[in-house]
């Protein structure tokens, strides 16, 4: 189809190594960190029996501390002749607790963090051809798919807290690895049962990702393996340039492995879904059908402080509705990254190229469907996308950011409604400050388009402020 040769001629000219995700890099900083944490407390355990009277208790502590109780036997001699000091104590005891603060709270033999941010979001929006219900999801962020065609002008302003995040993990050492536990959950996704914007604008938690690690391995809710999550860029809105990035959360088992210092690759198994229209509504249906996962291998480099990555999906496109079933293969490949640049490396640039068929769930928030279901036979829909961004460090409390991105659908020669979605484009640009520590203040503009089957078009104009506290 169309989609091969559009992929070929978006991808021409880009020859680069594949990029690491740094999953290693969490893992040995997780385990460098219980390390050192159990050297200060041998030694604070060593200065405290030093400090104690001598005997077979301070002996047997002694003996403890070091990990060699056959020499506890005869320290108390030493221990006497070097007794800490009350200020030696409380040193080592200082240094012991900031160990443990610094990645968060220990309880028994898991070390606990805490995080997340608060998100004030607020805009003002101009629908250039048409108006949008009340409950869309595009008042809340940046959803090419509901930009309205073929109507009158139309304005909003709006303001939510709904993006505020929170996350915990948890880490312990087993088999000489962390295994780690991490949830995390923000109040977009969920509707709110607790109240309306006329009282107490109440919403509910949502969960995002809820991840098991150990040695490379993980299994749980999380990011796509298909997706580079450090490409996307740093924006006012939800995702920012959504047409053109492979943004998906779902349940999976990923096994990561180094090759090397520079390079890893990562295999996945994934919860298939499949979206897909008729020739007679352009109503997204979901189907749990599939027989066989998704199946998902990514191949990353480090490239200094940027990285790179290749990935492949492979997806099966089933779809049952009561009467007939059928299936098809879909596939996709997706190149993105993160490079920095300039004096100290302090802009980036951060890129993903996406195309494919039958993938569309995958790609702008299902902006496009896998497939057309008609005459009970399932048709993959192909997909170009990609988004560029910059970002520039105009001092260490101010930067800016400048993206555009851009989907393009080729749809299957079978009869089609001329509502569906066939393009979509954004460009947008902001300025975000640090005034003082974990405090974030950004601006942003926006300008976004959405084509339909029929040749009608809509296009819609945002301006957008946040405030983040972050923790």
């Amino acid at each position: 189809m169309r989609t091969a040769t559009g992929l070929a001629l978006l991808l021409a000219g880009v020859a680069t190594p594949a990029l690491a995700r740094g999953a290693t890099t969490i893992e040995a900083r997780l385990s460098a960190l219980e390390a050192e944490i159990a050297t200060l407390r041998a030694e604070l355990a060593a200065a405290r029996a030093a400090a104690a009277p001598a005997g077979p208790a301070t002996d047997l502590a002694m003996g403890l501390a070091t990990g060699n109780a056959t020499a506890a036997g005869s320290s108390s001699t030493q221990a006497g002749s070097a007794a800490a000091s009350a200020e030696q104590l409380a040193a080592l005891d200082t240094r012991l607790k900031a160990a443990e603060s610094r990645d968060g709270f220990r309880v028994g033999g898991t070390t606990f963090r805490l995080g997340g941010y608060v998100k004030l979001w607020a805009a003002y929006s101009v629908y250039q051809d048409g108006t949008v219900p009340s409950g869309s999801l595009i008042r809340d962020f940046w959803l090419p798919q509901q930009v309205p065609a073929g109507g009158a002008r139309s304005t909003h302003f709006g303001a939510h807290l709904k993006q505020t995040r929170l996350w915990l993990s948890g880490a312990t050492n087993v088999g000489g690895a962390p295994l780690t536990g991490y949830v995390e959950v923000d109040f977009q996704t969920a509707p709110g049962t607790q109240g309306t914007a006329r009282t107490t604008n109440g919403y509910n938690l949502a969960m995002r990702r809820a991840t098991i690690s150990w040695k490379g391995l993980t299994a749980g809710q999380d990011w796509s393996t298909f997706q580079n999550v450090a490409a996307l860029p740093e924006t006012t809105d939800f995702i920012g340039p959504t047409e053109g990035t492979v943004f998906v959360r779902q349940p999976l088992v990923r096994w990561t492995h180094a090759l090397g210092s520079r390079n890893s690759l990562a295999l996945a198994v994934e919860n298939p879904i499949t979206a897909t229209i008729t020739s007679e509504s352009t109503l997204l249906k979901e189907s749990d059908e599939a027989v066989v996962p998704d199946f998902v291998a990514r191949l990353a480099h480090r490239i200094g402080g940027g990285e790179i990555s290749l990935a492949a999906l492979a997806h099966d496109v089933t779809v049952n509705d009561g009467v007939s079933k059928d299936s098809a293969l879909g596939w996709g490949v997706s190149l993105g990254g993160r490079l920095p640049f300039g004096p100290a490396n302090r802009h980036d640039l951060r890129f993903m190229l996406t195309g494919g068929e039958g993938i569309g769930h995958y790609v702008g928030l299902n902006f496009a469907p896998d497939g057309v279901f008609t005459g009970g036979k399932v048709h993959p829909v192909g997909i170009v996308a990609g988004f560029g961004a910059v970002r520039l460090a105009l001092s260490p409390r101010l930067r800016s950011t400048i993206m555009g991105g851009v989907q393009q659908v080729d749809y299957p020669d079978v009869t089609l409604p001329g509502g569906a979605s066939v393009s979509a484009w954004s460009v947008a640009g902001n300025v975000f400050a640090t005034p003082i520590d974990r405090l974030d203040v950004g601006f942003e503009y926006r300008h976004g388009a959405r084509g339909l089957l029929s040749g009608q078009t809509g296009a819609l104009d945002r301006f957008e402020f946040v405030t983040k506290f972050n923790f």
